[in-house]
């Protein structure tokens, strides 16, 4: 079927992927730069793409900047940090019109590429240090991101989940980095942090629309060179499997509990066990059909929201909940029954046929948008693996009731957190 055709091209310290389609009235380029989470300089990194994108050698200021933008068609622009395993993805994003859909004959592809290159190799810097004014503007945008985190709590909730189940390990580190690091960043130091990103990082460009291969690789190699660099590999099985369940009762002025539940998989994307995985989740928790909602919501009316997601690359699941704050025993109790029933195989054919058809179609969804087909296909530049869409389909396709079971007894409970009112605790 080939629902996505990527070609892969080598290139000087960099990849370029080529989606060519005739999908879009667009070309979508997405620049990725992936590094192993650090705490000593997770808040640079999460800085840094703010800072690329507000102005350049050539836009020195942001107004400038977003006018030739507008002259490229109304192209948009926008960065967008994640954690994918223990690896932290800086991602610019640029989408331009497709010139053959316009009367003007401007090359907008040729145009578009030349910009991004220079926001990343011209950046609005001198003497060894970036624009102070621009770096101190990302300083306090930052520590809003980051104070974001805190006032949602919902969001709040299931980062001190993973920060209490990841003690140790650099997945507890949030994206956007620590609001107490953020002071202390300098023009200089987020410069010379900017070198050694472009020296050591993981490069990947990927180009998605009506293209010929020719036309990308030759403006590719005209505007990006980078020296030739070895991916950074993390060692992640050295994280251990603690022998008890952790639970950690936090104490707020709130009037909805948030239960939060982490478990180990021991499963990872790639791994032959897991599309049985993914099955196993949409079973679980993971769609409004699944025994979580079913139970926990609709049946004990204990739940304002439930639900289960992956973290493909960690091989963890969490499970997130919105509870009154009398129901905690109550909840934890049903949602235990769940895990068991899944594990001792207390779920139908049905259910198994109903949970493919909607991840298929989530992913159908997904590969709909240019940025979704990237995500798609980052994931194996993430593992290290070379999986199509068709392959991953079929595979799950082919999961059976026993491959589910199998995958259920392999994932064990780790960290309870519950967030709960003042007084409340049980």
């Amino acid at each position: 079927m080939n629902i996505i055709s990527e070609t892969v091209k080598p290139m000087a310290g960099y990849k370029v992927h080529i989606v060519k389609t005739e999908k879009y009235k667009t070309n979508t380029i997405v620049w990725k730069m992936k590094a192993p989470l650090k705490k000593e300089d997770v808040t640079l990194r999460a800085l840094l793409p703010f800072v690329l994108q507000s102005s350049s050698e050539e836009f020195p200021t942001t107004g400038k900047l977003r006018s030739y933008l507008d002259e490229l068609y109304g192209g948009s622009l926008f960065v967008d940090l994640a954690k994918k395993g223990e690896f932290h993805i800086i991602s610019l994003s640029l989408e331009v019109a497709n010139e053959k859909f316009l009367s003007d004959p401007t090359p907008l592809l040729k145009k578009a590429i030349e910009f991004l290159a220079g926001l990343l190799m011209r950046p609005n810097a001198r003497e060894g240090a970036f624009h102070k004014e621009t770096v101190e503007n990302e300083k306090r945008t930052l520590k809003q991101r980051i104070q974001s985190v805190y006032d949602d709590k919902m969001r709040y909730s299931n980062y001190r989940l993973v920060q209490e189940m990841c003690k140790e390990e650099p997945y507890s580190l949030h994206v956007h980095g620590e609001m107490d690091k953020v002071n202390s960043i300098t023009a200089e130091s987020l410069y010379e942090y900017y070198q050694n990103a472009m020296k050591t990082d993981e490069l990947d460009l990927y180009i998605v629309g009506d293209v010929t291969e020719e036309e990308v690789v030759g403006l590719a190699e005209e505007r990006f060179q980078f020296s030739d660099r070895t991916p950074q590999l993390i060692d992640s099985d050295k994280y251990k499997q603690k022998n008890n369940v952790h639970e950690v009762i936090e104490e707020q002025d709130v009037k909805q509990g948030k239960l939060n539940i982490g478990y180990r998989t021991n499963i990872k994307y790639g791994d032959d066990d897991y599309y049985a995985l993914q099955v196993f989740n949409g079973i679980f928790g993971g769609f409004s059909h699944s025994k979580l909602f079913l139970n926990v919501r609709e049946k004990a009316s204990l739940a304002y929201y439930v639900t289960s997601r992956l973290e493909s690359h960690k091989g963890l699941m969490m499970v997130m909940s919105g509870i009154d704050n009398k129901n905690y025993d109550q909840a934890i109790r049903i949602i235990n029954d769940q895990m068991d029933a899944m594990k001792s195989g207390d779920f139908s054919e049905e259910e198994i046929v109903q949970t493919k058809a909607v991840i298929k179609n989530q992913l159908l969804e997904t590969v709909d948008t240019s940025r979704g087909i990237v995500e798609i296909l980052y994931h194996n530049v993430v593992s290290k693996k070379d999986i199509s869409l068709d392959e991953w389909m079929e595979k799950m396709d082919h999961v059976t009731k026993e491959d589910i079971i199998a995958v259920a007894n392999k994932i064990n409970l780790d960290t309870i957190y519950f967030l709960t009112g003042k007084g409340d605790a049980k």
